[in-house]
């Protein structure tokens, strides 16, 4: 793999505004290769009209280039069947599709949602709302002291009262080995539904949604080289029949009568209105992208960037630093400066012009469980290099000297 050879593909390498910047909040949004831009040119130029609604050539062809797409990214993640693939706006609505088409609908009094404690936002408020609407009970398993999942706990916490367990495939803080497919057989042993939040692994890793089994997967699409806007459930085909839609509106009806309404089949009876086509027509460059490099050659790559970058930041004993020392798995560290606020770091960090992220990373429960109220995070990409990872080391350096040294 040309590692010069992908960079030359990212414009924002080359802009006179951006191109000395060391990006490392990957994990936040990826910068986009120029193919992935060309198609949302392409589209707009050459395919734009609205799709599934004329009857007319050029609306055929942006038809045939959103379902095209569709069965591209059923490809992509080993779904069965293009029919088990919802385009939406992001993750944070596909999560919210489940919760409120599936959750609202089938939750009761007496039943538990199962949740870990470092969940993002996106799979877990929805769950504190459907569960306050449905009078079901929220649950959450922990943490063992590597910040790894604490899979005793987990199989502790499943019963026959649990009927959705809702799990992050990667976390966007702890680079922890989640061993999910063994968690959702598991999950399945009590019937329970299993919605994996894949925005943090998808980018990272290959995906089998037939092998892990389970039944909802959600991800988006700008986290791994695609426009923001474009976001993707999957879900088993007997499940989502099954479901009422989420959204009501155009293009996702049968027939409608004064007084009742029968629906599109699956997946159209959940993508009301005009979607971004656009958008998704580039989510498939992305995906095109991603196919010429290779997925394994990709995680290979930033696994040990990431492992570099750490090793690096464990030689420095102001850094506190919240990733496992054994079997880690991901591209995502999360540190803190002794004594300095991470928007602080930020700040002296930017000035040199490397970004990071800082905050909560919307993981406000998993950092209140930790014992703090923010973190400073980086994350690698494959357009990242250990020339980048060193500058930020020798960056911090700075830190120290002005926030610490100099206080």
């Amino acid at each position: 793999m040309d590692i010069n050879k992908i960079r030359e593909q990212f414009p924002y390498l080359k802009n006179e505004k951006t191109k000395n910047l060391i990006y490392l909040d990957n994990a936040a949004t990826s910068q986009k290769p120029q193919m992935v831009i060309d198609a949302l040119n392409e589209f707009y130029i050459g395919l734009n009209a609205n799709p599934n609604r004329g009857a007319y050539k050029l609306s055929y062809e942006a038809t045939k280039a959103y379902e095209d797409t569709r069965k591209k990214v059923a490809d992509f993640i080993g779904a069965e069947s293009k029919n088990e693939i919802i385009f939406t706006r992001s993750a944070t609505e596909s999560l919210n599709l489940v919760a409120y088409a599936y959750g609202l609908n089938t939750l009761k009094a007496g039943d538990e949602v199962l949740l870990s404690i470092a969940e993002h936002h996106s799979n877990l408020v929805n769950w504190q709302h459907i569960c306050k609407l449905t009078g079901a009970t929220l649950r959450y398993f922990y943490l063992n002291d590597d910040y790894s999942l604490d899979i005793n706990d987990y199989e502790k916490k499943l019963n026959e009262n649990t009927k959705i367990v809702a799990l992050t495939a990667a976390s966007n803080v702890l680079s922890c080995d989640i061993p999910l497919k063994s968690m959702i057989e598991k999950a399945h042993e009590y019937k329970a539904i299993t919605v994996i939040d894949g925005a943090q692994y998808t980018a990272h890793h290959k995906v089998d949604v037939k092998d892990l089994n389970c039944d909802f997967y959600a991800f988006s699409g700008h986290k791994f080289f695609a426009p923001m806007g474009v976001g993707v459930l999957y879900g088993k085909k007997a499940i989502l029949d099954d479901m009422q839609p989420f959204n009501y509106g155009g293009d996702m009806i049968e027939y409608v009568y004064e007084q009742k309404t029968t629906f599109a089949p699956t997946p159209e009876k959940f993508e009301a209105g005009t979607q971004n086509v656009g958008g998704v027509y580039a989510l498939g460059k992305a995906i095109d992208f991603i196919n010429s490099i290779g997925m394994d050659n990709i995680s290979k790559y930033e696994s040990e960037l990431a492992s570099y970058a750490v090793d690096k930041m464990r030689e420095l004993d102001y850094l506190e630093i919240y990733y496992p020392k054994n079997n880690p798995k991901g591209t995502n560290i999360c540190f803190n400066v002794k004594g300095v606020h991470p928007h602080d770091v930020a700040s002296i960090l930017d000035y040199q012009n490397i970004d990071i992220r800082t905050g909560h990373h919307c993981t406000q429960p998993l950092h209140r469980y930790l014992g703090i109220n923010s973190t400073c995070r980086v994350s690698v990409g494959v357009y990242n290099t250990k020339e980048e990872i060193d500058k930020f080391i020798d960056s911090l350096s700075l830190v120290k000297e002005m926030l610490i040294d100099g206080a």
